[in-house]
């Protein structure tokens, strides 16, 4: 879910739907604008240009569609958009050997990538039509891409533990990292672009120095089942959602669970986004909610580098709202759910001594 910057809309995903809201902080002020249901199987991932004009989707039935996002009519379709070129096979055999797209970056106003199920990458340019870098080397679904400041070196993260590094300027592939334990989830470029963070599928967050992509110089256990979905909220914070349902705000060197952001009760986290302004978070969940958080004071958190670990300790609420004990923004886009009282610590291990090394 990545917000319109200059527009009060947010979508959810349901099945093969894409919804459009406008939301208010008003009782009953939320309103569904659309929903297009465009897709014959599910979306899988969805962005808006920097302009909010248009949605960009991609779904398990191997297409490519761009919405008007003021009315939710369909602008272009790419369809069987990774399919294997083989001139010498049939239209359906090409579409059954195509594979289902996973991933979704918007690079400039020109450029975006999509990754599949089966690791494959592709550039496109929306000025010709077309993709001009086609790339296989990873061996399992890509999760997750993010690109530099510099819109050179585009990152993936990937199912078969690697992550990819990527010359769209040079249009080659750089190199793979060596293979983490389970399946990377998501890729966050921290630190003022001085360092790489990867979730993983085992609740470990990988660290990797700019230019130094081959090997790991710092992992985080952190007490969760899986990082699912991860977005920096400023230089050190980055706040993760994972399979247990919890939204957690974690600094970066040094490495610490600040505290609970919120959660969505027992229902695996799929997506977060942040409002343009950074002071909304947004996240979607298996519960079919959007619910929004206030993470404006998160910027600010100063981590002591020489805190004493405290063991056997409530995972700390950063809001009153954060384990659901007082209603949410935006009441009528969940339901009511009862407070959460499960308790869990934030003991967490580290392979390094917590220093910020470049």
């Amino acid at each position: 879910m990545i917000w319109p910057p200059r527009s009060a809309k947010t979508w959810k995903q349901m099945m093969n739907k894409v919804n459009s809201y406008s939301y208010s902080c008003l009782e009953d002020g939320n309103k569904e604008l659309w929903s297009s249901g465009h897709h014959l199987k599910s979306c899988r991932d969805a962005a808006f240009t920097s302009d909010g004009q248009q949605l960009f989707t991609v779904s398990k039935d191997k297409s490519i569609h761009i919405l008007n996002v003021e009315q939710g009519k369909l602008v272009k379709r790419i369809t069987k958009a990774h399919e294997y070129a083989n001139p010498g096979i049939s239209w359906v055999k090409s579409l059954q050997q195509a594979s289902a797209l996973n991933s979704l970056l918007l690079i400039d106003e020109n450029l975006f990538a999509t990754g599949d199920e089966s690791g494959m990458l592709k550039i496109w340019d929306l000025r010709r039509g077309t993709a001009f870098m086609e790339m296989k080397n990873h061996e399992e679904y890509i999760s997750d891409m993010v690109i530099d400041q510099n819109k050179k070196l585009l990152l993936t993260a990937s199912g078969d533990g690697t992550m990819g590094v990527f010359n769209i300027k040079r249009r080659r592939f750089e190199l793979l990292s060596e293979y983490q334990n389970g399946d990377l989830t998501s890729v966050a470029i921290m630190k003022r672009g001085k360092k790489v963070a990867c979730g993983s599928s085992e609740g470990t967050i990988y660290l990797f120095n700019w230019n130094g992509f081959g090997a790991t110089s710092d992992r985080f256990a952190v007490k969760a089942e899986s990082i699912d979905c991860m977005i920096p909220i400023s230089d050190n914070v980055v706040c993760t959602g994972s399979t247990d349902g919890i939204i957690r705000a974690i600094n970066i060197l040094p490495n610490r669970v600040i505290g609970t952001v919120g959660q969505h009760p027992g229902e695996p986290i799929e997506q977060l986004s942040k409002s343009r302004d950074g002071k909304l978070l947004a996240s979607c969940a298996h519960d079919q909610k959007v619910k929004f958080w206030d993470v404006s004071s998160l910027g600010s958190v100063i981590v002591d580098v020489y805190r004493k670990r405290k063991k056997n300790r409530q995972l700390p609420a950063l809001s009153k709202k954060a384990f659901g004990g007082a209603d949410d923004f935006f009441a009528d886009l969940r339901e009511e759910t009862t407070e959460n009282k499960e308790k869990e610590n934030d003991d967490e291990e580290s392979d390094s001594d917590d220093t910020d090394s470049d």
